[in-house]
């Protein structure tokens, strides 16, 4: 059964909100094991590799079968489905600088913290992005609602900001995160202007960081600027990553979201995972046992308020956006 565009959307909405509430609360439960933040940043782009890399190799040979010599570009030895420029644009911030800036956040902030930050932060360099490069109007309601969203920001991350002076830390990973959310708006907005399929941007973004980060890290560590715990850690911690970071976070969210925007563009895309923000905050309290300090809680809340706002706006919906096949993606 074929699904409308319309449950897909939804479909796609409850998909992301249920992977990335989930992935705030392990990454930081992964803080406290084993490995540093680069090698879950590596077993997360190798894990996404298993699977899209021989998928993204299959597209174009397949494209190329059938349309021959006006298949359409593909890069980086005929893995990714998606042209040099294009691929090298989504990987650096959805595929490489996001997974390195979230993943060592959390080890200097609470998962509390990435609840509001990195979610909470979202819409708000994403309108930011559209308004500039898609020139999508600011509404008063939305522009309420973003203020609101800056606001709670402010709560969370202004405290640790001033403890900072009195040599916490935890404000170098509430500055993490809110990077890292920048990176994942440059590439949603991108992923928008672009008009790429799901699948292919996924599996571009994927490609690229296979090739770039890879070579890196392992350079890093011989030289011995990068310690890695790979050898320590033990063989269930390695093998959970590989699945849950590479084809929970990367292949399955991946895919979702870009959905997401192709159906609601990429401000309401943001906007719609306002449930994150407060589950992950629970979670991180139900299961990581850590305290919501009033700060926190009021910072929540501002902050779901704003996204919430930004989400009740009726709005004529998006127009279709071509696949890569040429089909309606919306």
């Amino acid at each position: 059964m074929r699904l409308s565009p319309r449950a897909m959307g939804l479909l796609a909405a409850l998909v992301t909100v249920t992977i990335w509430t989930s992935f705030i609360v392990i990454a930081r439960a992964s803080a406290q094991r084993s490995l540093a933040p680069l090698d879950i940043s590596l077993l997360r782009i190798a894990g996404a590799s298993l699977v899209l890399v021989p998928w993204g190799w299959w597209q174009v040979r397949r494209r190329r079968a059938q349309m021959g010599a006006s298949a359409p570009a593909s890069s980086l030895g005929g893995i990714s489905p998606l042209p040099l420029s294009t691929t090298a644009l989504l990987g650096v911030f959805g595929g490489v600088l996001y997974a390195v800036l979230a993943y060592t956040g959390f080890f200097h902030a609470p998962a509390t913290h990435a609840a509001v930050l990195m979610p909470g932060s979202l819409p708000l360099w994403t309108a930011l992005l559209a308004m500039v490069v898609l020139h999508e109007r600011i509404t008063p309601l939305r522009a309420l609602g973003l203020a609101l969203i800056v606001a709670g920001d402010l709560l969370v991350g202004g405290r640790s900001l001033l403890s900072g002076f009195a040599g916490g830390e935890v404000w170098k990973g509430d500055l993490l995160f809110m990077l890292a959310a920048a990176c994942w708006a440059t590439y949603s907005v991108q992923a928008r202007r672009l008009a790429v399929d799901a699948v292919q941007a996924t599996i571009a973004i994927t490609a690229f960081a296979l090739l770039l980060y890879v070579p890196v890290w392992g350079a890093l560590v011989a030289l011995g600027t990068v310690t890695s715990h790979l050898r320590e850690a033990p063989w269930s911690e390695i093998l959970f990553h590989l699945v849950f970071q590479g084809g929970g976070s990367v292949v399955i969210s991946g895919i979702a979201f870009t959905r997401m925007i192709q159906h609601y563009g990429p401000v309401r895309s943001t906007m719609i995972t306002a449930l994150v923000p407060g589950l992950s905050a629970i979670g991180a309290v139900l299961f990581l046992g850590e305290p919501l300090h009033w700060n926190l809680g009021a910072g929540l809340a501002l902050v779901t308020t704003g996204i919430l706002m930004g989400v009740l706006r009726k709005s004529p919906a998006p127009a279709s956006l071509p696949t890569a096949s040429g089909k309606s993606a919306a």
